[in-house]
């Protein structure tokens, strides 16, 4: 069977998807455009891709735009990118017949415009014809952090045009990196420091700010901090006594976070803007702390050792309906840690020691199957990308502990952060378009 007779029966309503950067009359773009809203969604079938080609982009910074976009759609692994080296001059409407014989399902075409603007067309080649298109705005200064990251927004927009899920390029991850909070692009561009000091960052909604801990052997405090002023907060803070692990609910309304003293450690909730804090777990001397919450922000999952060795846990927010997650998966007593629950709600993924060494794992909560991710070195401290597909987590493979991403789909992983040691990382949420 050709890979065309199987992308067609993957992707029935946009079988031949050609996605072309290069330049497109205004009156093409006008005749061919989906109306505002709609949505070229597809059925994604696990292990088939489809063959996209990013023409080459005239003009200044060109070759980096069209480098970014096929680096996204690659890092996406929804997509097989073809090389442009043996693909037809285009200016103007394609040859489709001669992108079919490439093997070419989709190009995209883009057009740097003299307003700074930058315009996609998407074309499906077997359709022979234009199925999206849209001018997208620039940051003025070209390569900058900014402008790359609006680059990015265009290869998510492009992927929902096709899949219907919009992509996660746009997307950074923050990171522990001697002894303070960093942040990282996710094609590992941009590696920027974000805090003077602190650990276990979690993200605010929409990626505004970062809530993490600071360990000063004082009153180890709770932080928050605005990444667009600066401006940092303290959330919970006690002279002795050690706050750390911090989760941030799903609408920013909610920090859940760990309080340890000499009589054990506990999960506590408190409002984000103030107020008194409440105790969710009693461990009368044992630990819970690594909270994670559920989607919908009822639930969360945490570890505790309250068994005699430590487990994945699930409750209700206020502490009720505690369920033990791993432990009939596995029937033994090793070590189970570092939860965090998948945005879709589906999977919880975890670190588990086997044979001596930690890997990542991921559980169904529907039926309890466990999937093991990662075979290579020591891995810890997952935690979920928005598409719920792919997952950042430390690990020692390389020789000394740093970032990679891993697609759970087909087991491809790549090395995010390079350099003095990296962990204890948290992707953060899509940036929503304008």
């Amino acid at each position: 069977m050709t890979f065309h007779s199987l992308l067609t029966r993957a992707l029935p309503s946009l079988a031949g998807l050609l996605l072309v950067v290069g330049t497109v009359s205004p009156s093409r773009v006008g005749a061919q455009a989906q109306p505002p809203g709609v949505s070229l969604s597809t059925r994604y079938v696990a292990g088939q891709k489809t063959a996209l080609m990013v023409l080459p982009v005239k003009g200044t910074n060109g070759d980096s735009v069209a480098a970014i976009l096929s680096r996204d759609f690659d890092y996406s692994d929804r997509f097989n990118v073809v090389s442009t080296s043996s693909a037809p001059v285009v200016n103007g409407p394609p040859n489709y017949a001669l992108f079919a014989k490439l093997g070419v399902d989709g190009i995209v075409q883009t057009t740097l415009l003299p307003s700074g603007w930058v315009r996609v067309a998407l074309h499906d080649v077997s359709k022979k014809a234009v199925l999206n298109s849209k001018d997208f705005p620039l940051p003025s200064t070209a390569l900058s952090p900014a402008w790359r990251s609006a680059m990015h927004g265009v290869s998510d927009a492009i992927e929902e045009w096709i899949t219907g899920q919009r992509g996660i390029a746009q997307t950074r991850i923050a990171f522990t990196r001697g002894g303070r909070v960093w942040i990282v692009d996710s094609d590992r561009a941009n590696v920027t420091p974000a805090t003077p000091s602190g650990m276990s960052p979690q993200w605010l909604p929409g990626g505004r700010g970062l809530v993490y801990s600071v360990l000063d052997g004082v009153r180890n405090p709770i932080m928050m901090t605005d990444l667009g002023t600066g401006s940092q907060r303290t959330l919970a803070s006690s002279t002795g006594i050690e706050h750390s692990s911090p989760s941030v609910s799903p609408d920013g309304r909610t920090v859940v976070y760990a309080r340890g003293s000499d009589t054990g450690t506990d999960l506590y909730a408190m409002p984000i803007e103030g107020g008194a804090p409440r105790r969710i777990t009693v461990g009368r001397g044992r630990a819970s702390t690594q909270p994670t919450f559920s989607p919908d922000g009822q639930r969360i999952a945490f570890m505790s050792d309250r068994s005699g060795h430590p487990e994945v846990y699930i409750s209700d927010l206020d502490g009720t309906n505690v369920e033990l997650l791993t432990a009939a998966a596995f029937g033994d007593r090793d070590y189970r840690a570092g939860p965090d629950w998948s945005p879709d709600g589906r999977l919880v993924a975890f670190q588990s020691r086997n044979g001596g060494t930690f890997q990542i794992m991921t559980i169904n909560l529907r039926d309890q199957t466990v999937k093991i991710v990662t075979n290579d070195g020591r891995n810890d401290d997952p935690s979920w990308a928005p598409d719920s597909r792919h997952i950042v987590f430390s690990s020692t493979r390389s020789g000394t502990r740093q970032l990679w991403i891993v697609d759970i789909e087909t087991g491809r992983s790549r090395q995010l952060t390079f350099g003095s040691e990296a962990r204890l990382s948290a992707w953060s949420p899509r940036v929503l378009p304008q």
